[in-house]
């Protein structure tokens, strides 16, 4: 198994793969207690059978640069293939400044050729290359040196199958002519957009059923205060405190130690020091917040008035066109979806792209009347009216 530990061979490396259409790139990294993911191992390989052809390329060896890796995660000429990218794309973007372009996510992609919703790598294995894994080692501390034998073969075998996925897939996706399918997945995962997480916006994670502008102004600004801290000391944010004690907090608005104190759901922690300090000012705040600056609750969706009876159209129509098109009904549309477009609502991801013409079109033509839904006895059939 070829480890990577030096600049040189990294680079030796990397000057091979780029020779080649595309490279399988797969992460192992720790997040358990930390806020930002620690890497801790990058896998690669390239086209062809040779065992030098795949590798193993270690980020805590002392003196390696990954200045290699990024420069070919920037060729354009190479695709890069990861299996459900989005948390290796976030490590990536945040510690190097690099999304690899062009992409490819064989997850989503799965997606797109039937396989089921957020399928997994160890069932694309099974049904594409007719491999097993052992995953054994999935859970293991990969932080550790030196890696087993078993923690080498299990994690290069995160890539080495993921070669055969890929040109099955892609051509798979070729033949349908769905590329730009997947191109408009894609996006969404090269935006740096996807993966920046900033404390402003922390509120709106948090879920609250009160809509009063003085009890939001005080969530957002704890919510605020709990991210920049978790931040800036590298601590997942409940570790500062979870959201249950931040809403406890926000209503019974504590003005100082004492009454912090009486909390029943902050940790200990939380109670003292910097934390205590960081609440209570962001209580303070968020009482003093002046009403034309309070976050304004988005009342428009409760204000929609649901049909039920076609919502439940719609979610016959989306299973039919699912299963015609060989496309998972969740890439194609949500149930809350479903929902807004039979209250009215038009402005949404399955009325645009490939996604309106699969589904999206018909979806606006039986909410207008101009369809209907029938069966042929085995299958459900659009009928124009």
């Amino acid at each position: 198994m070829l480890t990577i530990t030096t600049t040189e061979a990294l680079a030796e490396f990397c000057d091979r793969a780029s020779a080649h259409p595309y490279v399988t790139v797969d992460t192992e990294f720790l997040r358990e207690r930390t806020y930002y993911a620690k890497l801790c191992l990058v896998q690669m390989a390239f086209p062809g059978d040779e065992a030098t052809n795949a590798a193993l390329i270690d980020p805590l060896a002392p003196g390696l640069s990954l200045d290699p890796l990024v420069a070919l995660f920037r060729d354009t000429n190479v695709v890069k293939v990861f299996h459900a990218a989005r948390q290796d794309l976030e490590i990536l973007h945040i510690d190097y400044g690099v999304i690899p372009t062009p992409l490819f996510d064989t997850q989503v992609a799965a997606m797109v050729c039937g396989f089921g919703e957020q399928v997994g790598y160890e069932t694309l294995v099974r049904k594409i290359v007719h491999a097993s894994l052992d995953k054994t080692s999935r859970f293991t501390d990969w932080s550790r040196r030196p890696l087993s034998d078993a923690q080498k073969t299990y994690a290069l075998a995160d890539v080495t199958h993921l070669r055969g996925i890929y040109e099955h897939l892609s051509s798979e996706i070729a033949a349908t002519k769905r590329t730009q399918w997947v191109e408009e997945e894609m996006a969404i995962l090269r935006d740096p957009g996807t993966y920046e997480v900033l404390p402003e916006n922390a509120w709106l994670r948090v879920k609250t059923r009160t809509n009063s502008g003085k009890f939001l102004a005080t969530v957002r600004a704890l919510a605020r205060f709990r991210e920049t801290y978790a931040q800036t000391k590298n601590i997942p944010r409940s570790r500062v405190f979870k959201d249950d004690a931040l809403l406890e907090v926000a209503s019974t608005k504590p003005r100082n130690a004492e009454d912090l104190g009486r909390s029943r759901l902050l940790l200990r922690e939380a109670r003292r020091g910097d934390i205590a300090d960081g609440i209570i000012a962001a209580v303070a705040e968020g009482q003093s917040c002046p009403p034309e600056k309070q976050p304004k609750p988005d009342t428009a969706k409760a204000k929609l008035q649901v049909n039920s009876a076609l919502a439940d159209l719609l979610r016959v129509l989306l299973k039919a066109k699912s299963e015609q098109a060989s496309v998972a009904q969740k890439l194609i549309a949500t149930a809350s979806e479903l929902d807004m477009i039979a209250s009215g609502e038009r402005d949404l991801p399955s009325m645009k792209g490939w996604r309106a013409e699969v589904f999206g079109n018909d979806a606006l033509r039986l909410c207008d009347g101009e369809v209907a839904l029938t069966t042929d006895g085995t299958a459900v059939r659009i009928v124009t009216l």
